[in-house]
């Protein structure tokens, strides 16, 4: 099947393509591997948001709860079951791009109960356990970056276990993600772990930071304000990789692990779809352009850049002093930088919180339903 041009240029420019969605519909019909034909998709992203619809849509799961409900099992089990198997079966479909790419690419991503979000040990046990259940060397864990999963970030590498860093708002935070990665090396390569099967991404959130900044220029609304709007995302990424730069291009801390075969922990640029009519479609794929990253995008934002996305080279190396310059005028209009990227945090948290407890809660119904028919 020939690639789609558009998507193609986009993985030669140094981008690794990723889907942000999955489903049991989705790997079943095809469709994923059409992707991978077709879209030069080589990883998968997964949320509880995702997980939620996936099964809350269609008759795709029915079968294997109505025979978990036969069976006794409660709902985590339940839920812990049908999510890691398709995930393993995703791990599977992928795994010729994982073998093709030295083990960069091919990965799918599995989420962290994201109630256990501010709790570094639960974090860390239920990271070891998905690891252990879904069995495949191109898994990786999801952790949310909050102050109590800085730790379990690194304890997790730490086991030799792959993860993918999530919730990243600010640049500051993702510093402190980059360092308990190469903590983490450190401590697995002193107890005798392979670095260079260890592999990290961090998931840096891109479109919420506009929402965000953009709904508290409204509030100004000068214009000055009004000429920011739509500024603060990208600026935000941009930022992200110089500091992706420093310390893995840069810093001899890293420098000094890949003797021992440690990989950089890539940047990931994450909630990609854009929120508001007002921007291009593509704006977070095009103009988030660099070498050695990953874009998880949502299919829809995706069939934008296959339709019509202009990818014209770099967009990102060089532009740092710009970018902070942006930060700079919406600092001096008043806005509280600090307070948007925790307000973003929590949001991110709850939001997936919420997710999962939809997900209990209509497992839980399929699996006393399946029980008063059985």
């Amino acid at each position: 099947m020939t690639q789609n041009k558009n998507l193609a240029e986009l993985s030669a420019a140094g981008i690794s393509v990723w889907l942000d969605d999955l489903s049991r519909d989705r790997i079943r019909s095809g469709n994923l591997k059409d992707l991978i034909d077709t879209k030069s998709v080589v990883g998968v992203t997964t949320n509880p948001s995702i997980f939620q619809a996936a099964l809350s849509k269609g008759e795709a799961y029915d079968e294997q709860v109505n025979k978990l409900a036969g069976e006794g099992a409660d709902v985590e089990t339940t839920i812990r079951t049908v999510t890691t198997d398709d995930v393993r079966e995703a791990c599977d479909i992928l795994m010729p791009q994982y073998e093709s790419s030295a083990g960069v690419d091919g990965r799918v991503s599995i989420e962290v109960d994201p109630r256990v979000a501010h709790d570094a040990d639960k974090t860390y046990e239920q990271a070891v356990e998905l690891w252990k259940i879904v069995d495949r060397p191109n898994l990786l864990i999801k952790i949310p970056a909050t102050e109590d999963g800085i730790p379990a970030i690194a304890k997790v590498i730490g086991e030799g276990i792959s993860v993918n860093v999530t919730l990243i708002f600010s640049v500051e935070r993702y510093e402190l993600v980059m360092n308990a990665y190469l903590g983490g090396l450190e401590a697995a390569r002193a107890a005798g772990h392979d670095l260079d099967k260890i592999h990290s991404v961090a998931s840096f959130f891109v479109s919420r930071v506009d929402s965000e900044i953009d709904s508290r220029l409204d509030a100004i609304g000068t214009p000055d304000a009004e000429a920011l709007k739509g500024k603060a995302a990208l600026a935000n990424a941009r930022l992200a990789y110089v500091a992706y730069q420093q310390i893995f291009e840069v810093a001899p801390r890293f420098r000094e692990l890949v003797g021992s075969g440690a990989r950089a922990q890539r940047p990931l640029w994450a909630s990609t779809g854009v929120k508001s009519d007002a921007y291009p479609d593509t704006m977070y794929v095009t103009e988030l352009v660099s070498p050695n990253t990953v874009n998880t995008m949502p299919e829809k934002t995706m069939d934008a850049v296959a339709d019509h996305g202009e990818i014209v080279g770099d967009t990102v190396s060089g532009k740092g002093p710009e970018s902070q310059e942006i930060f700079d005028r919406i600092s001096a209009l008043g806005i509280d930088i600090t307070d948007v990227f925790l307000t973003l945090e929590n949001e991110g948290v709850q939001k997936f919180e919420a997710a999962w407890n939809e997900l209990l809660e209509a497992t839980g119904e399929q699996l006393r339903q399946a029980g008063q028919k059985s």
